[in-house]
């Protein structure tokens, strides 16, 4: 049976805020939550952007059932690889086994901010491919080092680790990257409901264990069908630009930029708005069908998230889980 999630979306909520979310999602039933971590908003009008791994480490404390993840890490170039096992280890500590690494190549809009650059996608598929591989060894709770192409370790050594080590999920997209990555992850993540990449994964990782299929969808909830969208539409809008785009670009304006001719029904086409719970349960379908075994679910906007919480969450799930 498909697991459905709840999405802790950092840039539109502050941390406080997030906990109080946390522990409502949990509390009527979602399976598990994924949070963004972001150090800008896509833009301006979101507002938010706090640090992702203190609000979870909070939520880690405040819940006691829920399964969460980072939806995704960059290990690259804001955070150091060792500094990533670090603060996954101990998140896996915090929880009683509950937390999966989750992690990808990143965005221009939150990596250039160290002063840096910006690689070319190879470069960072590159990158990534060291820090898992780093990240995996810190995880035997053995002492490394490590010589690579971009990334030094010397004699580093975790001293706090779960009693299971933490699980990687890896953001891939196109066969290429699926076929490069999937024998280094857990999990597959994926934003497309692309059932050629589920069974790509699936392939390169055949005589492994299971893995689970990591998806996210927004919706836009409102009990006024032009607010759903009106809200969908102000916070939203970049959502089509698709990945070449998304991670490329470097800051908020970028994104307003890119996204000044985007109509609020250009918008109504591509995520579900208003208050037909059957509408918003069926958005859904396309990863069900293409084989996803985890979807977490994006509420657009702050304004009315403990609302969507309170009174829409529970039976929203009941739909779910009877498609």
């Amino acid at each position: 049976m498909t697991r459905f999630g709840y999405t802790l979306m950092t840039e539109q909520s502050g941390p406080k805020a997030l906990v109080q979310y946390a522990v409502a999602a949990e509390r009527v039933g979602f399976d598990f939550e994924v949070s963004s971590d972001h150090y800008f908003p896509w833009l301006d009008e979101m507002g938010h952007s706090p640090y992702a791994w203190t609000t979870l480490g909070a939520v880690a404390h405040a819940t006691e059932r829920v399964e969460f993840m980072t939806y995704v890490t960059c290990p690259t170039i804001r955070y150091h690889p060792a500094v990533v096992a670090q603060k996954a280890a101990t998140l896996g500590v915090l929880s009683d086994g509950r937390f999966t690494l989750g992690l990808g190549s990143g965005e221009s809009l939150n990596e250039h901010v160290v002063g840096e650059g910006w690689p070319a996608v190879g470069d960072r598929q590159s990158m990534l491919q060291e820090s898992v591989e780093i990240i995996r060894e810190l995880f035997t709770g053995e002492q490394i080092s490590y010589d690579g192409e971009y990334f030094r370790i010397d004699r580093a050594k975790l001293w706090d680790l779960p009693e299971t080590p933490v699980e990687i999920g890896l953001a891939v997209s196109g066969e290429h990257s699926i076929k490069r990555f999937a024998p280094l992850g857990d999990h597959l993540i994926a934003t497309q409901p692309d059932a050629d990449a589920v069974q790509t994964w699936d392939a390169e990782r055949s005589g492994a264990p299971a893995s689970r299929k990591i998806g996210q969808i927004p919706i836009s909830w409102d009990p006024d069908q032009d607010t759903a969208v009106e809200r969908a539409h102000r916070l939203f809008r970049w959502f089509g630009g698709g990945w070449n785009v998304n991670a490329d670009l470097p800051m908020p304006a970028g994104f307003e930029a890119a996204s000044q001719f985007v109509r609020p029904e250009d918008v109504a086409e591509s995520i579900a708005c208003g208050p037909d719970l059957d509408e918003l349960a069926e958005s859904v379908r396309p990863f069900l069908e293409a084989g996803f075994t985890d979807v977490a679910i994006v509420q657009i906007g702050d304004e009315r998230q403990q609302e969507f919480l309170d009174v829409v969450a529970g039976p929203l799930l009941e739909k779910l889980r009877a498609l």
